[in-house]
């Protein structure tokens, strides 16, 4: 796809990603589907969307392929689910740059903009190039163990580190270009970027940071001293966090992937190289989907 959006051309090429699992959702996917292939759109269908969904409604008639191939072939990915199915999406797309549109199966839905109603008006205003873009961060983070890389994973809303199933806190060493900034005794640290800062990071106290901002939030889970606050770091910046005693320690991707850490682990985090290309429907205002989804203008109901 055009990597610019300002001269951002109708695509040619449109991938479906739903939901797992999610019966609700089938007929909305075929019914996208159905109209993307009257407009003239050559449709694929993600894997296993396809493998799930596909024993609810009959799907056989669109071409069926893997992330890597949306990402080499689609010019632009529109996924219907919550915000979790949109961190999944995001993440294994984010390296081919293919924009991404988010239609609200879910709850919430601070990155699935497009509600089930609305979804083919808001796909006619798409198609006809009427769209208001908006690019988002990600984080990369590596996981190093006696000096040698033995994972590595990107994240759009967040990287946890925390105790795990034990209920005793971890102890770490954090450390931002190298500097050493305190020894942290907690139930972990959330390293949120913008994008994450509606997620956990804000369930933990953290700060709600305008997509536009580049920085990243450091928020601590139950710290023992209560000093310890959340921080905003540049997004240039490097963060490295050195587990020092802990019984069960774990790092999160976007709370769907995690991997087991051990004693003297370093989880090492920036800013990564790829973006994620959001594309949402004319009138769309962040302002106003914080004010719908926070409920902030809602006003006590009377007996």
């Amino acid at each position: 796809m055009n990597s610019s959006f300002g001269s951002y051309r109708s695509p040619k090429t449109i991938a479906l990603v739903g939901k797992y699992h999610s019966l609700e959702i089938a007929e909305s996917l075929r019914g996208l589907a159905e109209y993307l292939h009257e407009r003239g759109i050559t449709v694929f269908i993600e894997r296993e969307t396809s493998e799930q969904i596909g024993r609810q409604v009959d799907l056989a008639r669109w071409v069926t392929c893997g992330f890597n191939d949306i990402g080499a072939h689609a010019d632009l990915a529109i996924v219907l689910g919550g915000d979790g199915t949109m961190l999944n999406a995001a993440r294994r797309l984010a390296r081919y740059r293919v924009p991404l549109v988010g239609v609200n199966q879910g709850r919430l839905g601070f990155m699935t903009d497009i509600s089930r109603q609305d979804m083919l008006t808001c796909m006619d205003d798409l198609l006809d190039g009427r769209f208001t873009p908006e690019t988002r961060m990600l984080l990369a983070a590596e996981v190093i163990r006696e000096g040698k890389e033995v994972a590595a994973n990107l994240a759009l809303n967040d990287v946890v580190v925390d105790k795990g199933a034990i209920g005793r806190m971890i102890e770490f060493e954090l450390f931002i270009e190298g500097e050493f900034i305190y020894n942290l005794r907690s139930d972990g640290l959330i390293v949120s970027t913008p994008t994450g800062s509606t997620a956990y990071s804000m369930s933990a106290g953290g700060p709600i940071l305008h997509p536009t901002l580049t920085g990243i939030a450091l928020v601590p889970l139950c710290p023992h001293a209560l000093s310890n606050r959340p921080i905003i770091v540049n997004d240039s910046a490097e963060i490295e966090l050195r587990v020092v005693q802990a019984d069960d320690p774990r790092v999160h991707f976007d709370g769907q992937v995690t991997l087991d850490l051990a004693k003297h682990d370093c989880v090492r985090l920036r800013r990564s190289e790829y973006a994620i290309r959001f594309l949402h429907p004319p009138g769309y205002s962040y302002f106003a989907m914080l004010r719908q989804k926070l409920q902030w203008s809602e006003r006590p109901k009377g007996p």
